[in-house]
């Protein structure tokens, strides 16, 4: 799908042809959402991109700002947390978004669709004055932008699982909080991936080293990047926090463990001698010189009882007040 408005004495108007579009007077502002080949290659021709720059953003590379004869690219990826296949399990999908930024035009080009970028387009289409009479570079902000605030709500929504996963660790060693933790893990590696060099891409505009960037639009993308560094910053923290659960849940597996072999190391302790008593009388040697004269005795099978009860209890009262029990 294509959108092409174009910026003149203080009115958005619409095109359909791209090639009017860009020799019209004002700013020219064109969005391409569900790219297919022929979209792809229309803009390409109408504005001359360049063919890596395409490539690149056809194929998904990561973050980056690269300067042309004429334009500059900025590719940037749109990132959402997705469900997976279980009911916890979340996974991170990226959306790469291309920015090309020219003399007196901007070209916004996906191949699937956005709706962060989407609703900068709609403004601009109801006329927000802030938009393209500022230029194209400052446009190229404002998409930058909406792009880089949704990393937050993704942060917001991992912030949550991990809350969730702090309070389960400390009474739960269920095989799925250490599922949880894991999944948790992974996304916000996925979401670094994408982070680190977007902070970078922005960071070149932020310092204006491409000529299509004007000196007042260079501290909007200051914020940018000082939003980027911040997100960097919290990814960092939640990677530490999650660290931190699964060492959580390791001890408490671990704590939970010692206390099953306590109990077992107790019952079989018990066990070892009463196991010798009955293995000694199970002999049975009742003739000869080396005979077992309480073999014969008439209260020798209720007094070996009573003696291997004994010893239970001695031990357990023993086991009790050294806290073992």
């Amino acid at each position: 799908m294509i959108s092409a408005l174009v910026y003149a004495d203080r009115e958005a108007v619409a095109y359909d042809d791209l090639t009017a579009a860009r020799r019209a007077v004002g700013t020219t502002w064109v969005h391409v959402a569900d790219a297919d080949d022929e979209e792809f290659a229309a803009v390409t021709e109408a504005f001359d991109l360049h063919r890596l720059a395409i490539d690149d953003l056809r194929n998904g590379v990561r973050a980056k700002t690269e300067e042309f004869a004429d334009h500059t690219f900025v590719l940037l990826k749109s990132v959402t947390l997705t469900p997976g296949e279980t009911t916890f399990e979340k996974e991170v999908a990226t959306s790469p978004v291309g920015i090309f930024i020219g003399r007196d035009w901007v070209v916004t080009l996906s191949p699937g669709q956005v709706g962060a970028v989407q609703r900068v387009m709609d403004a601009a289409e109801r006329g927000d004055e802030r938009l393209l009479h500022r230029g194209p570079d400052f446009t190229a902000s404002r998409v930058a932008d909406v792009i880089v605030d949704a990393y937050f709500d993704l942060l917001d929504e991992v912030e949550t699982d991990i809350e969730e996963i702090e309070e389960e660790v400390t009474v739960s060693t269920d095989i799925e909080t250490l599922e949880k933790i894991n999944d948790v893990r992974r996304d916000l590696l996925s979401f670094r991936k994408q982070v680190w060099p977007a902070r970078e891409a922005v960071g070149a505009l932020a310092r204006g080293d491409p000529p299509q960037v004007q000196q007042q639009t260079e501290k909007y993308f200051r914020d940018i990047h000082d939003h980027l560094v911040q997100i960097v910053d919290l990814t960092e923290t939640y990677r530490d926090l999650v660290s931190g659960a699964r060492d959580i849940y390791l001890n408490t597996l671990s704590q939970s463990t010692n206390e099953v072999m306590k109990v077992l190391t107790v019952v079989a302790t018990i066990f070892i001698p009463l196991t010798f008593v009955v293995g000694v009388y199970g002999m049975n040697f009742a003739g000869g010189p080396y005979n077992m004269p309480e073999l014969g005795w008439t209260y020798a099978y209720p007094a070996t009882v009573l003696g291997m009860a004994l010893m239970t209890a001695i031990m357990l009262v023993h086991f009790r007040r050294r806290g073992y029990l």
